[in-house]
Formats: C-alpha cells, sequence, structure tokens
C-alpha cells in the first residue's frame, strides 16, 4: 500500500470530496465558511463522518508536521496512510478469520494473491467512498464468519447507512447464504432477532448520526447516502457518466482486478465445494449489481477479498498435492508463474497509473519553477483540477489559486491571472491559440496515452505517453 502512495500520491476527481474535506478540517476546523464543499458541492454531498475519522487519527502527526515547516502536501500523505491503516487493519482481521475457516494455509496464500494483484493495493489508501465502506465491510465479514452476528450487522449497517448503500447487497447475501446452508436453527435466531430487530436500531442510530453530523457541515439538513442512492438508483442519474455492457464486470473489471488469480477461482469451485458456497454471495452481488448501466471497478471491490479467499483454496489445493503426481507438479511451477506474471501486470498498471495525474504533476513542477516569487495568481482549468489538484498541492499560501469554471477562453477574466493551467485533448492544440500572443509556455506535463507492441524490441509492451497539460505564463508578468 505505502509503495502504490509513494508512486501515485496525487487523486482523480472521484475522490476530491473526501480529500478536501479532510484538508479543511486540518486547516480551517470549524470555520465552515473556508471550506471547498460550499464553493464547489459536487453533484451529490457525499458523508463527512470518513474525513472526520482520518483527520482526527492524523491530527497529531498533521500537527507535527506544521511545527516543523514541512509543506501542506505531507498532510495528504498523512491522510491517505491513515485510511490505509484502517483498511489494511480490516483486512489483515478478514484473514485471521479466514485462518479459522479454511486453515493458514488458506490465509497465507490469499494474502500472496492479494499483494500480486494491482487494484486492491492501489485503492487501499484511495480516499473514495466506497474505500471508507470497504474497511467496515472487511470487519462485518470478520465478525460473520466469527459468528459474532450482533457486531455484523452494526458494521453492516454502518457501512450501508453512512457509505455506500449498495454493500447491503453483498452482506444481505451472504446471511441468506446462510440461511440456506442447512444450519437452521442459527440462521433462524440470526434472521429473526439480528437481522429484523436490531436493524431498526442500527439504522436509527447511525442515520441519525450521519443525518447530525452532516447536516451541521453542509449546513442543511440531510442525509447524503440517502440523496446519493436516489440519485444513482432510483433516477438513473449515474448513466449520465457513461454505460458499460450488462456483462462488464465478468469479462473486463474482474479479469483485470484478479489477475491469474481468475483461473484458481475456476479450479476451485471444482476442487471445493466450501469455495463454490464462500463465494457465492460476491457474484450474485456483481450480477444484481451489473443492472445499473454504469459501472466502474472500484464498485465491486468489496468482492475481491471474498473472490480471492476462494482462489486461495484452488492455490491450497494446487500446492498441497504436488506429490501425488507429475501433473500436480508442474501445476505446483505453473501457479508459482502465475504469481509472477500477477506481479509484473501489477507494476505495469502502476506505472500508467503514475502516468494518470498531469495535474498533480503540473502544480509540483509550477511550485519548483516559481516558488521564489510571492504574488502569482494561477488559474486552474477543469482537466488539472480532476488529475490530481487539491487543496493539499496548494503550498504556497500568497499564491491565489482560482478554479472558477467556464471563463471565456482569452476572455478579459483569464487575462487577470499571471498563470495558467489548462488541459489540451486536441490534436491541433486549439485550446493554446488564444494565449499565443499574450503568454509563454512555462512547461508541459505528459501523460499516458495507450500501449503499443512490438515484437521486435524488448520489453514487447511499452506505453505511449503524450502532452496533455500546459503552464502558461503571462509575459508581462515576466521577470
Amino acid at each position: 500500500m505505502v509503495i502504490h502512495l509513494v508512486i501515485c500520491p496525487y487523486t482523480k476527481v472521484e475522490e476530491s470530496f473526501n480529500l478536501q474535506a479532510m484538508h479543511d478540517i486540518l486547516n480551517h476546523g470549524a470555520s465552515i465558511q473556508q471550506y471547498d464543499h460550499l464553493e464547489f458541492p459536487g453533484v451529490v454531498p457525499r458523508t463527512f463522518l470518513g474525513p472526520l475519522v482520518i483527520s482526527l487519527t492524523t491530527y497529531p502527526a498533521a500537527f507535527l508536521a506544521r511545527l516543523l515547516s514541512l509543506n501542506k502536501f505531507v498532510q495528504q500523505y498523512l491522510g491517505f496512510e491513515g485510511l490505509g491503516f484502517y483498511v489494511a487493519s480490516a483486512f489483515l482481521g478478514f484473514c485471521r478469520a479466514v485462518r479459522l475457516r479454511f486453515g493458514a494455509s488458506v490465509m497465507r496464500w490469499l494474502i500472496v494473491l492479494m499483494l500480486t494483484q494491482f487494484h486492491f493495493m492501489f485503492y487501499l489508501s484511495r480516499p473514495l467512498p466506497n474505500i471508507f465502506a470497504l474497511a467496515l465491510v472487511l470487519v462485518a465479514l470478520t465478525y460473520w464468519l466469527h459468528q459474532r452476528y450482533s457486531l455484523f450487522v452494526w458494521t453492516a449497517g454502518a457501512a450501508a447507512i453512512i457509505f455506500r448503500f449498495e454493500t447491503v447487497i453483498l452482506l444481505g447475501l451472504v446471511c441468506a447464504r446462510r440461511t440456506s446452508s442447512g444450519k437452521i436453527s442459527t440462521s433462524l435466531r440470526i434472521i429473526e432477532y439480528h437481522i429484523f430487530h436490531k436493524w431498526l436500531n442500527v439504522h436509527s442510530l447511525t442515520a441519525g448520526l450521519t443525518v447530525l453530523v452532516d447536516s451541521y457541515f453542509w449546513q442543511r439538513w440531510l442525509w447524503p447516502e440517502g440523496e446519493v442512492l436516489w440519485f444513482n438508483v432510483f433516477l438513473n442519474k449515474s448513466s449520465e457518466w457513461g454505460t458499460s455492457p450488462f456483462l462488464w464486470y465478468f469479462y473486463s473489471a474482474l479479469p483485470r482486478a484478479l489477475l491469474g488469480a481468475i483461473l484458481l477461482l475456476f479450479w476451485s469451485f471444482i476442487a471445493s465445494k466450501s469455495a463454490l458456497t464462500f463465494s457465492l454471495p460476491a457474484i450474485i452481488y456483481i450480477f444484481l449489481y451489473s443492472f445499473l448501466p454504469h459501472k466502474e471497478l472500484r464498485f465491486i471491490i468489496y468482492t475481491f477479498p471474498v473472490l480471492n479467499t476462494a482462489a486461495a483454496c484452488g492455490a491450497h489445493s494446487i500446492w498441497r498435492n504436488q506429490g501425488k503426481s507429475v501433473l500436480y507438479r508442474l501445476a505446483g511451477f505453473a501457479l508459482l508463474g502465475l504469481l509472477a506474471l500477477n506481479a509484473a501486470v501489477s507494476g505495469l498498471f502502476l506505472y500508467v497509473s503514475y502516468l494518470n495525474y498531469p495535474g498533480g504533476v503540473a502544480m509540483a513542477s509550477l511550485h519548483k519553477l516559481e516558488g521564489h516569487r510571492d504574488d502569482l495568481n494561477v488559474h486552474i482549468d477543469v482537466y488539472t483540477a480532476q488529475t490530481g489538484v487539491s487543496r493539499f498541492t496548494q503550498l504556497k499560501d500568497t499564491w491565489s489559486y482560482n478554479k472558477t469554471e467556464d471563463l471565456t477562453p482569452g476572455g478579459k477574466d483569464m487575462m487577470t491571472f499571471t498563470h495558467l493551467m489548462i488541459g489540451v485533448l486536441s490534436d491541433n492544440h486549439s485550446e493554446l491559440s488564444p494565449y499565443s500572443t499574450t503568454h509563454k509556455v512555462l512547461t508541459t506535463t505528459f501523460s499516458y496515452s495507450g500501449m503499443g507492441f512490438s515484437w521486435t524490441t524488448f520489453p514487447f509492451i511499452h506505453v505511449r505517453t503524450k502532452e496533455t497539460l500546459w503552464i502558461l505564463k503571462r509575459i508581462t508578468d515576466e521577470s
């Protein structure tokens, strides 16, 4: 997790709310009118409870950083580390529960598989609502495996009501699987008491908590996740951000997330009935969630530990039986090769991700090039803001950083800024033409533009980049 964070320390637009909220809590405290979300509220409101917990956790270290006069970007690292600590701790707790259920060998294979996959390690510290929910989902699954059903209901309810309501589908399916598993007396007790009775208490308390806290920060009465649910599901407005085919999660997202473990998953379904029944709620959840047209890999990230547990059962079966036949011995060598391939592909994914934050890289370059000046007035366009810029990257208190949208290119307002950060996505660079005589190019930033293959050069796969972000400096302001 730390390696992924150090290589990719910036954020995309989906993470911006929680990131800006952490910044404002750490730096503005109770001065709500200075908070970023009041000026840029986003499409739907999000809860402050996650950022509040992370900010309180990291506040002592952030306070020490200020005393040592370290730049503000250190706080962003601390926030990511804080979130990553909670999620990683929840995952390790889940692993220990897997050890009790399936054995120590399966637990070890689970950890190895997850370490060689990119997406779970990458997202572990990203301030997305799904990742805040993931921590609670992992804790809930841990309680379920330990048969501590009361605590399961509390953590499952908190995950759904505060962060992501769709988690109730996955955790509800876990309950349904237990009901049909043959342990009738236990299951009936779970359903009768813990689910129907305690769910009301959980709903009331957690809903009351999020309403009270978030109404204070948003300066109006609201239940954030309720508004998100209404927007995404009932209004189906999420499809405005793109749609994917029904089976996209199965033929695209899961192969990229699990990599070679998906082969082990199929083998485990054949070799172990318990692995199949354990992973069935996750598979059904992905199928049901496929009905929503807008799809993203992070929406199903809660299923990765479950599916990898089933895949670990397959790996354990192959490794344990190596002495039985030549075929199993070959399968054992193939298993090691699969792990190596996983690691190589994950390394490639990490490098591509490193190239996906030109806004953050450009902001760091601007401070390096012009850090000696105290009078900059910088305009940040939408593309720049969405690819890595946050308030944590705005290091100079004497600079003015402006994210106003829809200003006329080359217009009077744009000419008031000393520096412009402009995303250029057209082939002819038409976005720069209004400033050809008034500004000079200070620097440019490259980003990922695709993959190339060549059988004549090694490595056979190479990553293509292109210039996508320009920093322009007004000529009249040159020193």
